[in-house]
C-alpha cells in the first residue's frame, strides 16, 4: 500500500489535482470510486491568505474524501509558509501537497509552479522552511523538467526528501511539453531510484493496464490519474480492481454514465449554486458523453443549458434513444441469426 508520512492509503491509485475539475463535487465520486488518495485543484498561497469566499469554498474538504491532499503554490517563500500553516491549522486536509509542476505561463510569472524545475537548491530551501512549520505530511508534484536540456529530476526529487518531504508525484513531461507529446517514464524510475521517499507515477496513463505497466516498469510506489478520469471515474475502480485482482471490469452502460453524470450536478448545484454549477457542468457533461455513439449531435446543445432540469432533460433523451437504438439493433441482430 501506499503510505505518506503516518498517512496510509488502501491502494495505489491517486487522483490528479486538476486545475477546475477536482472540486469536493468529483473528489467525493472519485473516492467513491475506490480510489486511495485524492488530491484537490491547486490554489494561490496569496488567494488563501486574503481569505476571499470563492478561496474558503476551494479549501472545504468533506471528511468522506479523507485521505486528501491539499495543493498550495507560490514563489514567494514567506507566503508560501504562511499559507502552509493555514492549511495545516484551520483546514482538514490529511497532506500538504506544493506545485511545482503547471506549466501555465501566468504561474510560472510568478516564479511558481514548473518555475521550480530550474533551481534543485530552491526546491530544498521553500520546502524545508514549509515543512518546519507545519504538522501535515508536506509533499512535491513536479514535472521531469523544464525542457529538454533541463532536466534535473534526479537533483529535484532528492531535494524533495532533504528537505523533509514525505513523498513526491512525479509528471513524465516537462515545462516546454505543456500536455502535449508522450510522458517519457524513464525519469519516473530515475526519480524512484533516486530517493527513498514513495515516488507517484503520473502522465499518460489512460487504461488499467497502463497503470500496471507504470509500476512495473519504473518501479514507482502509486499511480497519479488525471485526464482519462474526466467524465470517466471508472477508470479509477476498473484500475483498483485490475491492479489488485488482475482483472479488467466491463465499462459502464450508457444509462450508469448519465445517472453519474446527473449526480456530479447535483453535488455541483450544492457547492456553487444552480447558475454556476451548471454551466460548470457543460465541460464535464461533454466529457461524460465522450465515446458514446451520436454524443457529437448533442454537443453544442450541451454546452447552451443554463438550469438542472434542462441539462437533466438533455441527457436523459440522449441515452433513453441511444439505448431504443442498441435494443433494436440486438433484436435484428438475433433475428438475422436465428
Amino acid at each position: 500500500m501506499l503510505k505518506i508520512g503516518d498517512i496510509e492509503m488502501k491502494n495505489r491509485v491517486v487522483l490528479a489535482p486538476m486545475a477546475g475539475v477536482c472540486n469536493p463535487a468529483f473528489r467525493l465520486i472519485a473516492k467513491e470510486f475506490g480510489v486511495g488518495l485524492v488530491c484537490a485543484e491547486m490554489v494561490s498561497d496569496k488567494a488563501i491568505l486574503h481569505g476571499n469566499k470563492r478561496t474558503q469554498e476551494m479549501l472545504y474538504v468533506d471528511e468522506r474524501e479523507k485521505p486528501l491532499s491539499l495543493q498550495i503554490f507560490g514563489g514567494d517563500k514567506e507566503t508560501l509558509v504562511e499559507a502552509a500553516r493555514v492549511v495545516d491549522e484551520q483546514t482538514n486536509a490529511d497532506i500538504i501537497d506544493i506545485n511545482m509542476g503547471c506549466p501555465v505561463p501566468k504561474v510560472v510569472k510568478c516564479d511558481a509552479g514548473a518555475r521550480w524545475l530550474l533551481e534543485p537548491k530552491k526546491i530544498e530551501e521553500m520546502v524545508s522552511a514549509v515543512v518546519k512549520v507545519v504538522k501535515k505530511p508536506v509533499t512535491v508534484k513536479m514535472r521531469i523538467g523544464w525542457d529538454e536540456d533541463h532536466i534535473y529530476v534526479e537533483d529535484n526529487a532528492k531535494a524533495v526528501e532533504s528537505a523533509g518531504g514525505k513523498a513526491v508525484a512525479v509528471h513524465g513531461r516537462t515545462r516546454q511539453q505543456m500536455y502535449r507529446g508522450h510522458a517519457n517514464w524513464e525519469y519516473i524510475r530515475l526519480a524512484k531510484q533516486a530517493v527513498s521517499i514513495p515516488v507517484i507515477g503520473n502522465g499518460d496513463v489512460f487504461t488499467p493496464e497502463d497503470a500496471k505497466r507504470m509500476l512495473e516498469t519504473t518501479g514507482c510506489d502509486g499511480v497519479m490519474i488525471g485526464r482519462a478520469a474526466l467524465g470517466n471515474p471508472w477508470m479509477l475502480y476498473r484500475t483498483v480492481h485490475y491492479l489488485e485482482h488482475g482483472e479488467l471490469l466491463p465499462e459502464p452502460s450508457p444509462s450508469e454514465k448519465i445517472r453519474i453524470a446527473l449526480l456530479h450536478m447535483d453535488r455541483l448545484i450544492n457547492l456553487r449554486g444552480e447558475r454556476i454549477a451548471v454551466r460548470e457542468m457543460r465541460k464535464h457533461a461533454t466529457w461524460y458523453l465522450k465515446g458514446l455513439p451520436g454524443a457529437s449531435k448533442i454537443k453544442d446543445v450541451v454546452t447552451q443549458q443554463e438550469t438542472r432540469d434542462g441539462m437533466a432533460e438533455v441527457l436523459l433523451t440522449f441515452v433513453r434513444e441511444l439505448e431504443r437504438e442498441q435494443a433494436a439493433e440486438q433484436a435484428n441482430l438475433q433475428q438475422e441469426t436465428a
